[in-house]
């Protein structure tokens, strides 16, 4: 039998040991309650809420967003100097950015290499590499 979307919302909440709020629980059945990954800003996850008829603040979905990628559940993408997206998928993958629509998608994975990565400074490591591909429509 399939789990219902607020069943998977509390299962990936349960995963990171996130206490499940009514908030959090809303949130969350919204991101990966249909077991699908998304990008999502904290503006667009909001106008989700409101109109699936949630009584949650932006503020909250603020802190709630941060919680989530304080546990592990999502990862912050920085696009533009004011713009951060969150992404459910959290193995490291790049995005295309489309500039027209303001929209962050998944790229292929295997189509990014590296082919030298530069030296860092002594007593640090790499956490991940974001690796976002611009795009426009041709004029």
């Amino acid at each position: 039998m399939a789990l219902t979307t607020t069943e998977n919302g509390k299962k990936w909440l349960q995963s990171a040991q996130v206490r499940p709020t009514r908030q959090r629980i809303c949130l969350a059945e919204l991101l990966v309650g249909d077991g699908k990954n998304r990008h999502v800003t904290a503006e667009s996850l909001f106008a989700s809420a409101s109109a699936h008829g949630d009584s949650v603040s932006l503020a909250t979905v603020y802190n709630t967003l941060r919680a989530f990628c304080d546990a592990g559940l999502m990862q912050e993408i920085a696009v533009e100097g004011h713009t951060s997206y969150f992404d459910t998928r959290m193995d490291e993958h790049p995005h295309y950015y489309w500039e027209d629509t303001g929209i962050l998608t998944d790229a292929p994975k295997d189509a990014v290499a590296f082919a030298k990565i530069p030296d860092i400074p002594q007593n640090c490591e790499i956490s991940r590499i974001d690796v976002v591909i611009r795009l426009q429509e041709k004029k």
